[in-house]
């Protein structure tokens, strides 16, 4: 209820029309008792990570890289790197070329310019098309042996165990496997693969909030570096320390975690509304004048859709509260049940977090 409330409070702080509603959850927030946070040992991480060796200072460097797909500017004589220690995520609207970016870090796509790795780097990759790269008729352990760990079996079945894969499930052969636990294998042999770099895409796609929850703990006590796709925003508020984003064909980088992020879009758009009006030619006032009115529907399309993600976010709760309930478990149909419904809330709220983005990126702009 705290994390809702302070949601509430950094999403809606600059607004006037929200004041009275954020001084309230303050005042609300001061006023209750904490407690220290209940964390179930069934969805703690019980495995570590061991790299083969550290990276240099310099993971990858990104020199005048330009990418177009016909027509389509991807990049323009791009610049960026990531040094040892970055936990990075790649955040915008759909197609503004994030996965294409993440192929050129991992250099497996063609580009214009120097994509220069840095000195002892380990490359881990996670993609939806890493799929086909599994074995079909290997089992899930044996699978998991060749990401080259080292881990004994024991072991291998505490992180199959945390991605939801328990007693017989582990002799299973992949071929019989559905999407959803594909991609968590697939995951899971990503992340023991002792790589000191990894480049995850989407990597929440297909989790239920148990594994979402591990894979959250496991990125937290990873020592190397990463970058990250995902439009989802809990996620990477979690798992950040720097935000990247592609606009006007350059990467642009900002040095701090999403939630920072956000509040410095905010102030941001909020300091280009005011201004804009004041520096425009008289001209061209009537232009202005429509570029304000597109701007006033813009703003309460993005106060709508606020509205509708935290309804959501609220029903997200309830259901996760009551699949925490072991109870939930005795009964398998309304087990399903309730697990089809918050996949089904996940992904409305993947759309509307896009859709989210993609506004605020046009107000911005």
């Amino acid at each position: 209820k705290i994390r809702q409330a302070e949601r509430f409070i950094d999403r809606f702080r600059a607004k006037a029309t929200k004041s009275r509603q954020v001084q309230s959850r303050i005042k609300m927030i001061e006023k209750m008792d904490k407690v220290e946070e209940v964390i179930e040992d069934s969805a703690a991480v019980n495995f570590s990570f061991k790299l083969k060796q550290q990276s240099g200072r310099f993971i990858v460097q990104l020199e005048d890289i330009s990418k177009s797909y016909g027509t389509l500017e991807i990049l323009n004589h791009a610049h960026a790197s990531i040094e040892r220690g970055d936990k990075i995520a790649l955040i915008g609207a759909n197609g503004k070329g994030k996965s294409t970016l993440l192929r050129i870090l991992n250099g497996t796509e063609v580009v214009e310019g120097t994509v220069q790795p840095g000195y002892n780097v380990i490359k881990g990759f996670y993609a939806q098309h890493q799929l086909e790269a599994l074995h079909v008729d290997n089992d899930l352990l044996e699978e998991l042996k060749q990401a080259g760990s080292g881990k004994t079996e024991f072991e291998l079945r505490s992180v199959l165990g945390c991605f939801l894969f328990s007693d017989e499930d582990v002799f299973k052969t992949i071929k019989v496997l559905s999407g959803g636990e594909k991609s968590r294998v697939a995951l899971a042999k990503t992340l023991i693969s002792e790589a000191n770099f990894l480049l995850l895409d989407e990597p929440t796609n297909h989790l239920d909030f148990i594994s979402e929850n591990i894979l959250v703990q496991a990125l937290q006590q990873y020592e190397g570096s990463y970058i990250i796709v995902s439009h989802n925003r809990h996620f990477i508020s979690q798992v950040a320390n720097k935000i990247w984003y592609i606009e006007s064909g350059q990467i642009k980088i900002y040095p701090g975690t999403y939630d920072e992020y956000l509040s410095w879009k905010s102030r941001q758009t909020a300091t280009e509304t005011i201004i804009k009006p004041t520096i425009t030619k008289p001209e061209k006032s009537t232009p202005v004048k429509s570029s304000n009115q597109d701007n006033k529907k813009i703003e309460k399309e993005i106060e709508r859709l606020e509205a509708d993600i935290q309804k959501l976010e609220e029903q997200k709760v309830n259901l996760e509260a009551e699949l925490a309930d072991p109870a939930t478990y005795q009964n398998h149909a309304r087990f399903k049940e309730l697990q089809s419904g918050h996949q089904q809330l996940c992904s409305q709220l993947d759309q509307l977090n896009q859709k989210w983005e993609s506004l605020i990126d046009k107000l911005g702009s």
